[in-house]
């Protein structure tokens, strides 16, 4: 049987890391949209790190590798939060949120840029919660 504390971390990850999702997909679509391209060690970084390894985190979150999952979580969470502030808020480029070629999506990418610091944040204090309070019980019959 799945302990109350460890059910609720499950659904805490489920829900940092679709948040994150959506996020990620609409901003990427805003990329589109305004010809903001990436480098492509920038692109494998975006695709490895921000999109795919939360996504495996959230299944490890749901398996006796729960622990090994938010682990993964607050690694690539981190790493996206910081790689998004510094692409997004200090590296002047047309990446950076004041230096966007024009467009329509301009707002949308100002936007989601800001709710990928907060998804990404979120994503982080879910995880440290998860670290702090380990995920694999004793008991060893909640998997």
């Amino acid at each position: 049987m799945t302990s109350p504390a460890k059910s609720r971390l499950r659904w805490l990850v489920t829900l940092a890391v679709l948040a994150h999702l959506v996020v990620v997909l609409i901003h990427g679509r805003a990329h589109t949209d305004l010809g903001v391209g990436l480098a492509n060690w920038q692109q494998l970084y975006v695709m490895v790190i921000i999109l795919l390894a939360p996504l495996i985190a959230l299944a490890l979150s749901w398996t006796r590798l729960a622990k090994a999952g938010v682990w993964l979580l607050l690694i690539s969470m981190l790493a996206s939060l910081v790689f998004g502030a510094v692409y997004h808020y200090i590296i002047i480029s047309n990446d950076h949120v004041s230096h966007l070629p024009p467009g329509e999506a301009r707002g949308v990418f100002r936007i989601t840029a800001l709710l990928l610091l907060i998804t990404e944040t979120a994503g982080v204090a879910v995880a440290a919660v998860g670290i702090r309070r380990p995920v694999n019980s004793v008991n060893r019959g909640d998997a």
